[in-house]
């Protein structure tokens, strides 16, 4: 036979041997589900995590459950870290964490289940899923299993574990003196300019960031919202609670029915408050046409170094809530600027009348907090925390709330007089002007 012809033939049948070869390995490689990051699998142990959730909601494989967030929380003594969840109450089972070790799996260790106390009688509750770390094991991945055996880990999705610097961190480095955290954004809700008007009070306030759990709003809200996001000063988180469960239009089951609360606003509060324990000195707990309003303070800095100083011990602080009826407007018209007239929603500059609350029935207050004190939070009371809790008086601060009467059958006479925000108005609108603007609302 021809050497060359030999070669040839031997050089030509490697190359389709090594050709079929690559292609076998390539189509046995299984794709990553686009709703996952996957992560390489390092060579000679089993790798983690496989699929790493970038979800705000994620479903827990083999249940009725859905998993939030999960953070390093070594306050609680024997554990390392609470995963939040929302649970389905009477379908609860025993669980097991597992935990990314950098590069490799932990052993499980068995986890401790906490239904929050307030469910309000709905067939979903929030919960913490409280984990210990395996010794020996830099975790940076936590995930649950209905069995404890390593083999079912690979059809799992982790969690990142966040605040893990929380244990011993001094407060003086923290990146904001004040987080607002307005909970739960749904339907149609439109109300741009009194929006706008309460960020930019906020801000002359010295809040630092305002987190935002969004299901859907309307559509110049939305820019608005995408405007302030951009800037920095609004933290968007998504929420679609309503791509997993029914959730509640009301705050009873009894009354609106549903899968949970209000959107799970209780779920919401309480992941604030862990997104930012690591990051900020103190939590406002309010809703998003509140302003939480020093009377006599300039800022809300200021109104807590002397809370605190008179109260040391104190980690949570209840304001008390007061209506300002959107019915009853300030005579002058001194506030009805034409350039608003486009921009959809209440001036709140325009209501000066307020109601006394009605001291025979329970009123309800919310809550400025020092976040690392807090361990379960509710909408108008701190369920479990390790502080004090003080109620401020009226006169020292107390919550601008435009809106619908509560007390409607009190007249106009019956109301005070309450001008706290015209003390702002020269900074307040300007401020407001510039952030429509920059939406692309109101007149240029």
């Amino acid at each position: 036979m021809d050497k060359p012809k030999y070669l040839k033939g031997k050089l030509y049948f490697l190359f389709i041997a090594t050709f079929i070869f690559i292609l076998c390995i390539t189509v046995r490689i299984p794709r990553t589900p686009r709703m996952y990051r996957a992560v390489p699998q390092p060579r000679g142990n089993l790798a983690c995590p496989l699929r790493l959730s970038e979800r705000t909601i994620t479903p827990l494989n083999n249940t009725k459950h859905l998993l939030v967030s999960a953070y390093m929380d070594q306050r609680v003594n024997g554990f390392d870290v609470r995963i939040i969840g929302i649970f389905k109450r009477d379908s609860i089972q025993p669980l097991h964490c597992v935990f990314c070790c950098v590069s490799e799996l932990s052993n499980t260790t068995p986890a401790t289940i906490l239904q929050h106390s307030d469910n309000y009688g709905f067939p979903y509750v929030t919960t913490d899923v409280m984990c210990r770390i395996p010794q020996n094991c830099d975790a940076t991945h936590v995930s649950l299993l209905t069995q404890p055996g390593g083999e079912r880990v690979f059809n799992q999705t982790w969690l990142p574990i966040r605040n893990q610097k929380t244990k011993g961190k001094e407060e003086e480095k923290l990146q904001f003196n004040f987080t607002v955290c307005i909970s739960n954004l749904f339907g149609d809700y439109n109300n741009v300019l009194q929006f706008a008007q309460t960020l930019e009070m906020y801000r002359l306030l010295g809040v630092n960031r305002v987190v935002i759990y969004n299901t859907s709003c309307g559509p110049d809200l939305d820019r608005l919202l995408q405007s302030y996001s951009q800037e920095g000063f609004v933290e968007m988180v998504p929420w679609p609670i309503d791509q997993h469960l029914n959730p509640s239009h009301g705050w009873l089951f009894s009354e609106s029915g549903g899968d949970v609360h209000y959107f799970a606003q209780l779920t919401t509060l309480n992941e604030c408050i862990y997104r930012s324990m690591d990051r900020s000195r103190y939590v406002l707990l309010n809703d998003i046409d509140e302003i939480i309003m020093p009377y006599k303070h300039n800022n809300l800095m200021s109104l807590m170094e002397m809370l605190q100083q008179q109260h040391p011990n104190t980690g949570v602080y209840l304001i008390e809530n007061h209506i300002f009826p959107k019915n009853h407007f300030e005579p002058s018209g001194r506030f009805h600027l034409p350039r608003w007239n486009g921009v959809p929603g209440i001036n709140i500059l325009e209501h000066i009348y307020r109601e006394d609350p009605d001291r025979k029935i329970y009123h309800p207050h919310k809550m400025i907090v020092k976040p690392r004190l807090v361990d379960w939070t509710s909408v108008h009371e701190v369920i479990k925390n390790s502080g004090q809790q003080f109620k401020v008086p009226m006169d020292v601060c107390r919550i601008i709330h435009v809106r619908v009467a509560l007390r409607k059958s009190l007249t106009l006479e019956q109301l005070n007089e309450d001008k706290r925000l015209w003390d702002f108005q020269e900074k307040l609108i300007p401020s407001v002007d510039k952030a429509l603007r920059r939406a692309g609302l109101g007149q240029s």
